[in-house]
């Protein structure tokens, strides 16, 4: 093998390692959504919840008190927090978005849909908006969070970005927000560990049990 091919593939490797770890964190994530709305409307159908059937069965997680959801609820919010730092209010905010947005279990594709859509948009455009910024090196964890955060209010609040087709996402994302009622700081949140994992390959893959 080349020196270019293997190079090439220590490259592949690497790229692979990386969607591993954002498919983990972005697993947990749903866990934790899916969770709070089987808690809140009472769903007893464990089949309505895929993402939190599978982590349920994976960390062989009890049903809490005969109540579905409670347990695993807990279990990916301490996940989340231990190896992704997320804060308590980051919980707080999905909790809120959801109480307003699903009222009965009909409501559930809804949402989650929309928060599809808002999710893949602001990744897209988070890349596109900062580009040079994601050359800062790792070990400056809190510039680059600040940066993000500053991106997040540009998003927000920024009558004008230069790029007509950037503005049209912005407004396509403040569209979706509408809804969804996420601040800032929350957005800065979901975002930087994603931006972290892209940039540390050697973080392991999957949080421990």
């Amino acid at each position: 093998m080349s020196i270019l091919s293997k190079l090439q593939a220590k490259k592949d490797l690497q790229t692979e390692a990386v969607q591993s770890r954002v498919e983990v964190y972005m697993m947990l994530i749903r866990v934790y959504y899916q969770s709070v709305m089987v808690v809140n409307l009472g769903i007893t159908n464990i089949n309505a919840a895929p993402d939190m059937a599978l982590f349920k069965r994976k960390f062989k997680i009890p049903t809490l008190n005969g109540r579905l959801g409670t347990a695993e609820k807990t279990r990916s919010k301490k996940m989340l927090e231990e190896e992704y730092n997320l804060p308590n209010e980051f919980f707080v905010e999905i909790e809120q978005s959801v109480k307003k947005n699903c009222k009965k279990p009909q409501d559930v594709q809804a949402y989650l849909y929309l928060f599809q859509g808002f999710a893949n948009d602001l990744m897209t455009l988070v890349g596109n908006l900062m580009q040079w910024k994601l050359r800062v090196p790792t070990f400056f964890r809190k510039s680059i969070y600040a940066l993000t955060y500053q991106t997040m209010q540009d998003i927000c609040k920024k009558e004008y970005l230069k790029k007509e087709d950037v503005m049209g996402m912005v407004r396509k994302i403040r569209g979706y927000n509408q809804k969804l009622h996420y601040s800032e700081g929350w957005m800065t949140n979901y975002v930087f560990p994603i931006l972290m994992l892209a940039k540390n390959a050697k973080k392991p893959a999957l949080p421990k049990k």
